[in-house]
């Protein structure tokens, strides 16, 4: 297995209370690479993208980001897109820039950006008034801007209907593999998880057996 990880997570466990999430699970993501963790919905898959994150922490385990503990340059896409009704497109785009840059140079990376994801001119648009893949394609972008090692994808799809779902799953692809973002994303729709992975692992199968290193 190529050994030039971006992501480690070794002998991990997460309880809530009395309720076990996962216990003892192992899980390499390599440079590059898109990962799809398939299951049904309440299994638990959100909670591990929580706790690689650090919104939520683990019991008992390690996580690795680029042969450093920590959870630094990870984005993170929601379910369901959080953008800020007093902000146009444009505005809620900038909050995702990682580096300085003048204002013009701003502007010109959102146009290039917005045009990147078949959403050229909309940078005055109104949140509010975006659909629901347009929505996500924004959040996207932001999330992209701040230049994550890894992206994690927290059924970013769901919400939408299902030719919309299987377009962006296979854009969203093509986006990461041109950026060489790595990505763990999470889903419970086997045909998503094909469209968008270059590996497919099923909930189960983490739990029950961990990953060899």
């Amino acid at each position: 297995m190529n050994k030039d990880f971006v992501l480690k997570i070794e002998h991990s466990s997460k309880h809530f209370d009395a309720v076990k999430v996962f216990e003892g699970l192992s899980l390499r993501l390599n440079a590059n690479e898109i990962v799809a963790i398939l299951g049904p919905s309440g299994c638990g898959k959100s909670t591990l993208l929580r706790c690689i994150v650090g919104l939520e922490k683990a019991d008992s385990g390690t996580i690795l980001i680029a042969h450093q503990r920590g959870t630094e340059s990870i984005g993170y896409l929601f379910q369901n897109p959080i953008l800020y009704p007093h902000l146009n497109t444009a505005g809620n785009i900038a909050l995702g820039f990682s580096e300085r840059l003048t204002k013009q140079e701003k502007k010109n990376r959102i146009e290039q950006e917005l045009i990147s994801v078949e959403l050229g001119g909309f940078e005055t648009r109104a949140v509010e008034s975006l659909s629901g893949g347009e929505a996500q394609r924004v959040a996207l972008v932001r999330a992209l801007l701040g230049d994550p090692k890894v992206l994690l994808l927290d059924e970013p799809f769901s919400a939408l209907d299902l030719e919309t779902r299987r377009s962006l799953a296979v854009q969203t692809r093509q986006w990461l593999k041109q950026r060489s973002i790595a990505s763990i994303h999470v889903t419970h729709d086997p045909e998503e998880a094909e469209l968008i992975a270059d590996r497919v692992i099923t909930w189960d199968s983490m739990i029950a057996v961990n990953e060899e290193e």
